[in-house]
């Protein structure tokens, strides 16, 4: 039981090496987080044709949560808190939240990319940019009202809402990145082989070769903890056995794919990684 008169103190007592690790870990996996999300962010916002792109809209929302999402981690993961529902020391479903919006934008982003490689012509009709910017927005709006839903209610509705929620969230994450994926993979494949070899073809299955990337590290990383939220919620098992969400591997991973998604994004973008070389980081070591 958390006792407010001792103050709060880092998650592990320093007393021995196993400790001193992971409050380490914690630390580095939170300034890594956010690090490479701002380094990406920064390289979108001062590139005006990746600007002009759905896909980096996508790619500016999933940062600007996953850089909140780093910096609240060194309050729900390094200290010693539990950001959970019940407990003294939650944020009141604010911290959860930004992880979420992550979760929704590359949902949206796989959506988009599906939709933009099997339909194309009826892709650019439909998502324009202002479009686009319209469902960033819609879903910001949305996972804040649900915020404000969650601390209006009782903590045993707020957990009936939560399970709902992961069991819906489940059912979009296998529908969108594991089926929606496997017929993009199918499309993409049998069209870029009628194509001659060429630097764009090969750009076109280095962008789907990316997508699947992407997709594969999401699903290892958010399935365990969709998985134990649906387990311990819908069916009223008491699962929490770890001291906060930086000693619990399944919430840990999350934070992990919101510090791979930039790299991955980095690694497969060309005009990306050169904006980050040339306007963000060189810049930074000039001005020092």
């Amino acid at each position: 039981m958390w006792n407010s008169s001792r103050g709060i103190s880092l998650v592990l007592p320093l007393t021995s090496f196993g400790n001193v690790l992971m409050v380490l870990f914690n630390i580095f996996l939170g300034a890594t987080i956010i690090f490479f999300n701002i380094s990406v962010a920064l390289g979108i916002l001062l590139n005006t044709a990746l600007r002009s792109e759905n896909r980096f809209l996508y790619m500016l929302s999933t940062c600007f949560s996953d850089i909140c999402s780093g910096v609240s981690y060194y309050y729900a993961g390094v200290l010693d808190v539990r950001d959970v529902i019940g407990s003294p020391t939650k944020t009141y479903y604010i911290v959860p939240t930004f992880l979420g919006l992550s979760y929704m934008a590359i949902l949206a982003a796989q959506a988009d990319r599906y939709h933009a490689v099997v339909s194309p012509f009826k892709y650019s009709q439909r998502m324009t940019r202002n479009t686009t910017v319209m469902v960033i927005v819609a879903y910001w709006v949305y996972a804040f009202l649900i915020v404000a839903a969650y601390n209006l209610v009782t903590d045993g509705i707020a957990k009936q809402i939560t399970s709902l929620g992961t069991l819906v969230g489940n059912i979009f994450t296998i529908i969108i990145m594991i089926g929606l994926n496997i017929k993009l993979f199918i499309i993409a494949k049998f069209q870029l082989e009628k194509q001659p070899p060429s630097e764009e073809r090969d750009s076109k299955c280095a962008a789907v070769y990316l997508i699947l990337v992407v997709a594969a590290f999401f699903l290892a990383t958010w399935l365990p903890i969709f998985s134990h939220v649906i387990t311990c919620n819908f069916f009223g098992f008491t699962c929490y056995t770890f001291k906060n969400e930086g000693t619990d591997p399944m919430r840990i991973l999350p934070r992990v794919n919101a510090c791979l998604t930039p790299i991955l994004y980095v690694r497969g973008c060309t005009a990306l990684r050169e904006t980050l070389y040339n306007k963000v980081w060189r810049a930074c070591c000039r001005r020092r």
